[in-house]
């Protein structure tokens, strides 16, 4: 019997490469940081049973039409927004992610920026690499302490769940909304649910931990930034469109708020 015909989107380790290896026949886009483009990816699946595919990959109705043995995309991401999931409904294709694989690794990254926009340390980077730094002042580069102040979470799945975790070492008081309230969270690590709104007003840190979906395109706006502090740092790790862009560039501009990241 033959191997079905696997294509990845990405050069990926050698060693991922090898688990699919033995039982499948693979072919792989050879550049690491370049997507594959368009019309390469629709030459490909023409003759494919499965596709392995990132988030920087579309995969819609025009590749399935051109993909009739296609029988699965795997999506190496926790979201799936890139892929058209009514359309694989249709034509009976499984939609695979993964869930779990970056949850420490982008928590992580979130306090990173959180602590990164409030201390001012690119800001800071730039203006020593530039002479600038000739002697000590009282509030050069002062930032925001993180110690003792309010973090406030938009969305309390695996990741938002592992930032609260973060933030106690700080002795932070963390503060969340979810459309699903989490009360058996809440007395466990010691965090209390707000409604949106009030987040946004009274949290010293945001950090948006949402899915992308149309109920959360532009989540944060104008009218979301105006809610804040002039005080407070703001980071998104969820996809880029919860957050209108326009609207974060004006409110950093205006002082509305004092860092994003």
């Amino acid at each position: 019997m033959a191997k079905p015909r696997v294509y990845i989107t990405r050069k990926i380790p050698q060693e991922a490469f090898r688990i699919v290896e033995p039982v499948a026949e693979v072919r792989s886009w050879e550049q690491e940081e370049i997507p594959v483009p368009r019309d390469g990816l629709l030459r490909e699946v023409p003759r494919l049973d499965g596709l392995l595919s990132l988030l920087t990959e579309r995969i819609d109705d025009e590749v399935m039409a051109a993909a009739p043995g296609l029988k699965v995309v795997a999506n190496l991401a926790v979201g799936f927004d890139n892929i058209d999931i009514p359309a694989a409904t249709r034509r009976r294709i499984v939609v695979t992610n993964t869930p779990e694989v970056l949850t420490d690794t982008v928590a992580e990254f979130a306090f990173c920026l959180l602590l990164a926009a409030s201390r001012r340390l690119v800001e800071a980077d730039a203006y020593t690499r530039a002479g600038k730094w000739k002697t000590w002042a009282v509030m050069l580069l002062a930032g925001q302490d993180h110690y003792r102040a309010t973090l406030g979470l938009i969305g309390l799945g695996r990741i938002g769940s592992a930032v609260a975790r973060r933030a106690k070492g700080f002795d932070m008081r963390v503060i969340y909304y979810d459309p699903y309230r989490r009360q058996d969270l809440e007395q466990q690590m010691e965090i209390e649910y707000r409604e949106l709104n009030e987040v946004l007003r009274e949290a010293d840190f945001i950090s948006v931990h949402v899915p992308l979906m149309d109920s959360t395109r532009h989540l944060i706006s104008r009218e979301q930034f105006g809610l804040m502090k002039k005080t407070a740092v703001f980071v998104n790790t969820s996809r880029g469109p919860v957050v209108d862009q326009r609207a974060l560039a004006e409110a950093l501009q205006a002082g509305q708020i004092f860092a994003a990241g």
